[in-house]
């Protein structure tokens, strides 16, 4: 891994007094970050639409089979009207981008297609819109004590309630969501 792409694969968990109405308390995914900027999705913020009525508004007709119709998050503030795919197996999609050896983020309508006719991975989360950053935001940001960050964690991503997520992730740090300000310092 190149320093490049340190906080890849890396949960930014919002700080508790980020005034940020978009992020606060959210825990947000980076799957990308260069030198140019950065790129995630939020992963604890569902929206009022479903999966089934989301694949109906693209002409997807649904398989048969009994199906646990999921809620489609809101991934972030960039490009809204844009789905994401976030998925644990790989897979032959047309257009994949690998975060991990064992988690995956496709854009490409095939791998809805497969969804929904049951064929497609078997944990996966569907967002809409992104979290962007330009070169150095996301830096200056974690050093204004903005975020904390962590190794990601499928069970998080795809195991646990949405409204646990943050607490989830703060865990993964050792740390009790109760023992963490909402004021920035410095030492």
């Amino acid at each position: 891994m190149s320093d490049a792409d340190y906080l890849r694969n890396q949960f930014l968990i919002a700080m508790p007094g980020m005034a940020d109405g978009y992020f606060n308390h959210t825990v947000t995914l980076l799957c990308e970050h260069t030198p140019e900027g950065a790129m995630g999705l939020v992963l604890n913020r569902p929206t009022d639409l479903s999966l089934s009525q989301m694949l109906a508004h693209m002409d997807l007709e649904k398989g048969a089979g009994q199906e646990q119709d999921q809620q489609v998050f809101w991934g972030g503030p960039v490009q809204p009207e844009r789905g994401f795919v976030l998925h644990s197996e790989k897979g032959d999609w047309e257009s994949t981008l690998p975060i991990s050896d064992d988690l995956f983020l496709t854009t490409s309508r095939d791998i809805l297609e497969a969804v929904a006719q049951h064929q497609g991975p078997r944990d996966f989360l569907v967002t809409l819109g992104y979290a962007g950053w330009g070169a150095g935001q996301l830096e200056h940001e974690i050093l204004q004590n903005s975020w904390l960050s962590t190794q990601s964690s499928n069970q998080i991503i795809f195991a646990t309630d949405p409204a646990q997520r943050w607490q989830a992730s703060i865990g993964l740090l050792g740390l009790n969501p109760a023992d963490i300000s909402g004021e920035a310092g410095h030492a």
